[in-house]
């Protein structure tokens, strides 16, 4: 009897720790279950502890109402080109009402992917390759209304649609890769036009500036040139004005540069002032002085004979001195009427000019008549 009592003791005890169990029920967070009693819903339990009738309420299902993350296998798709291409999605979803998500449909995650697929196509069907690959944010917003409207029936909330990857035929993706490697080369080639075009726009500036400087340094240099000359001449006229020379001796200087005058290859033509003409007159006029001054020396003493030989002996050196200046200049007009070139005067011994011979040159083209008679008479 005893035994029997501890057995039904038992048995109590059980079934009431089995009733509490099953009576007493704690939800986490973000959950939410479904309870039903005697088949039909009754209440969803939400987070934390709640009591149920045991034997007579039962939990139908456990609703996570986190947002969820699903990825779905990829999908062939034919776009608007007749191009097959491989997408691959990935949607964000959440359950807002656990009642609906549970009696309205019977595997909304299945719904949802082929809903994706359906919609997906109509998209992708409608574009070509090139707008599907560029053209994901659009896709993505357009599938994103259409599974939201269609999914609120069911309780489900899809937050956010992408396209993970779109993957064309491998000949499709050659053809991409040449024509991408084809614009590179030509943006390559464009940008090196672009810098050997700036490379030669610096180098003729800096040309044009190099030329403009040098340009610049030369007329500087022209400049003070032309100044360092001014004050040359002018310092040269001032010191023959102040010497105040004579005109035999402008004369001769003039006889002297009248070489390098016509030693240039541009004088054709140049002039001859009066002053030189004026100045071989004074040369002339002295040196026929000298010849008369010469034949009035008395002869009465006894080397008179020697006298008159050196007096005819110096005028015959001042004419012969004379013709050789008429020669220079008629040479120096020569030269400049290109009719020979100039001869530079051949120096004797001693550094004196060597002159014509007496037959070559008459005395008479330095001396007047008078001059010249006298001359005669005396060498008589």
């Amino acid at each position: 009897m005893e035994a029997v009592v501890g057995v039904l003791i038992f048995v109590i005890a059980l079934f009431a720790v089995i009733t509490l169990v099953r009576a007493v029920r704690i939800i986490p967070q973000q959950r939410m279950d479904v309870v039903e009693r005697l088949g039909r819903y009754k209440r969803t339990l939400s987070p934390g502890l709640n009591l149920l009738v045991p034997f007579v309420d039962a939990v139908r299902t456990k609703v996570d109402m986190r947002e969820q993350v699903v990825s779905f296998p990829p999908q062939p798709v034919i776009t608007s080109d007749n191009l097959v291409v491989s997408i691959d999605t990935v949607l964000y979803f959440k359950v807002v009402d656990p009642v609906r998500a549970t009696y309205e449909i019977s595997n909304f995650l299945q719904a949802i992917e082929q809903l994706t697929v359906t919609t997906l196509r109509n998209v992708i069907g409608s574009l070509d390759l090139e707008r599907a690959l560029t053209s994901r944010e659009e896709i993505n917003r357009h599938l994103s209304g259409v599974l939201d409207e269609t999914t609120g029936r069911w309780g489900i909330k899809v937050t956010r649609v992408e396209i993970k990857a779109i993957e064309p035929p491998p000949s499709i993706r050659d053809s991409m890769e040449k024509q991408m490697r084809a614009e590179r080369d030509r943006r390559a080639a464009i940008l090196n036009a672009e810098g050997h075009k700036q490379a030669q726009i610096l180098t003729a500036e800096g040309e044009k500036q190099a030329a403009v400087l040098r340009a610049d340094g030369d007329r500087q240099s022209r400049i003070l040139q032309a100044e360092g000359q001014a004050k040359a001449i002018r310092t040269v006229f001032d010191a023959i004005h102040t010497a105040n020379p004579s005109q035999k001796v402008l004369a001769y200087q003039y006889l002297q540069s009248l070489p390098q005058i016509a030693n240039g290859s541009a004088n054709k033509v140049w002039i001859v002032p009066t002053e030189l003409t004026k100045a071989l007159d004074g040369l002339g006029g002295a040196l026929g002085g000298l010849a008369s001054m010469a034949g009035d020396e008395p002869t009465e003493d006894v080397n008179s004979g020697a006298v008159e030989r050196e007096a005819v002996e110096a005028a015959q050196a001042a004419a012969a001195e004379a013709a050789a200046v008429n020669a220079q200049v008629r040479e120096a007009e020569a030269q400049v009427s290109g009719d020979k070139p100039a001869r530079v005067p051949v120096t004797g011994a001693g550094g004196t000019p060597s002159l014509p011979a007496p037959e070559a040159v008459p005395p008479s083209a330095a001396l007047g008549g008078a001059d010249y008679a006298e001359a005669e008479s005396d060498r008589a």
